[in-house]
């Protein structure tokens, strides 16, 4: 059995599904790609049992109008992208190999049966909804770097999508900082749902969002997520656990505030950095009346200061942070302008940005330095 298409038409459909594919997996069936051929449409599909993406491209020609077989992800990759542009490329199975050939090249592959191939039953939801590729890249480029990552408390490694009427939330933390971002829904009566992404499957979906208008469509069950763009489909198992009461840790009563230009404390928190503590990359602020002093020091004796001048009118205070935490959320918005919300030394500050997606708050609790 043969098709045939385009090396730019199978690279992209592998490109869009070989991140899931596990370097080190416990089943060999799963460093394979499963490959469905329906009326002359390719749909590739990859799975680490947590994670499935699936992706479909038109085919030139096909001799048969049903076929499935699997093949190996990363090698399979590896030549598509090493052949040159432009070549057409054919897939000849036969038993349990294929033979690829384009231009000059041949190259054989062992294939696996497509029965052995695990999908997820995506017939089964709950809840759905749509929204544009924009808003979503702007609800996770905005609050993903809060994230945890490998920690105790499984719950924290990955996102919380909040769903309410007309209302979609997520929220990040590690529980050093927190980054929540909204945005609006054009649909009214959705029952108010819970779900946490899990952190690779955050990772996974933000480089399938393009920045366009275009519509997604978003699909939840008991306990998958399910994403739907025009040519490809994404599927995560959410997390089975409690998320913490993100509302709680939103200070309500900062009344003391900082405002500057961005990136000139943006640039002087890197500097900043480059002398902070290697572990805990600790700094200072030290606030006074217009003016913001920030200074930095190490296990080894080395020690930075540097001052600008603020719009700031509160009561003196000194107060110690992670200056990459900041940094993270300075990094992440576009305005001129930052607002830095305290209260005391030993109480989070708060920042919130808008753009034109999604309102956003970011929670950063303060270090003993």
């Amino acid at each position: 059995m043969k098709i045939t298409l385009t090396r730019e038409n199978l690279l992209k459909v592998l490109q869009t599904v070989g991140g899931v594919v596990e370097k080190r997996q416990t089943m060999p069936i799963l460093g394979n790609v499963l490959f469905q051929v329906s009326e002359n449409t390719l749909t590739v599909t990859a799975s680490d049992l947590e994670i499935e993406t699936r992706a479909q491209t038109e085919l030139e020609s096909c001799e048969v109008s049903q076929f499935a077989i699997t093949l190996p992800a990363m090698k399979l990759i590896n030549i598509v992208r090493s052949l040159p542009d432009g070549l057409t490329i054919v897939l000849d199975f036969e038993e349990s190999r294929c033979t690829l050939s384009a231009g000059r090249s041949r190259f054989k592959l062992s294939t696996l049966p497509a029965e052995d191939f695990p999908t997820i039953d995506l017939t089964q939801t709950d809840m759905s909804f749509a929204l544009s590729q924009h808003q979503l890249k702007q609800l996770i480029a905005h609050s993903s770097f809060a994230m945890a990552s490998q920690d105790v408390r499984f719950y924290l490694n990955g996102m919380l999508f909040d769903i309410s009427n007309q209302a979609l939330r997520v929220v990040a933390t590690d529980g050093h900082r927190l980054s929540t971002c909204s945005t609006n829904l054009a649909i009214d009566g959705l029952t108010p749902t819970q779900a946490i992404l899990p952190r690779k499957g955050v990772l996974e979906l933000s480089k399938l969002i393009g920045d366009d208008d275009a519509l997604i469509e978003f699909a939840l069950a008991k306990n998958y997520l399910t994403v739907q763009f025009e040519e490809t489909v994404f599927t995560c198992k959410l997390v089975d656990g409690r998320f913490p009461d993100y509302r709680r840790v939103i200070p309500s009563t900062n009344d003391q505030m900082i405002q500057t230009d961005r990136e000139l404390l943006r640039s002087l928190l890197q500097r900043a950095s480059i002398l902070s503590n290697d572990k805990f990359k600790g700094i200072r602020l030290v606030l006074s009346n217009n003016l913001l002093a920030v200074n930095a020091s190490n296990s080894e004796q080395d020690e930075s200061h540097e001052d600008m001048a603020i719009d700031y009118q509160g009561s003196e205070m000194e107060i110690g942070f992670n200056v990459n935490y900041i940094l993270d959320v300075l990094n992440s918005m576009s305005e001129d302008c930052v607002t830095l919300q305290l209260k005391d030394a030993n109480s989070s500050c708060l920042i919130e940005a808008n753009t034109d997606a999604c309102h956003c708050q970011h929670v950063i609790m303060p270090m003993r330095l």
